[in-house]
């Protein structure tokens, strides 16, 4: 197996270029084919802490395997469809 580099912060070990070698961590790419989203869109949600325990390693991001997809806080009601004509009546 070819690494790329190794990693250590407490007690996890990853080899970037491969897959984490700690038990109950898993890589972007592996969660981002698991929720159905892109790798950069996952990327941004560990950045702006939506998803619990990701660990950050230089420029990679270590994610538990059993993180919960963070939930969609678009509003999908379409409550706030044609807002600007509702308040000018």
């Amino acid at each position: 197996m070819h690494v790329d580099s190794i990693a250590y912060c407490g007690s996890a070990l990853f080899l970037f270029g491969g897959e984490s070698v700690i038990e109950g961590y898993t890589t972007i790419k592996n969660i981002a084919e698991q929720w159905g989203m892109t790798p950069r869109w996952i990327q941004t949600l560990c950045s702006n802490g939506k998803i619990p325990g990701a660990v950050k390693f230089g420029r990679d991001w270590a994610i538990p395997k059993d993180a919960m997809k963070p939930t969609d806080g678009r509003v999908t009601t379409g409550e706030y469809k044609n807002w600007r004509n509702k308040m000018e009546k």
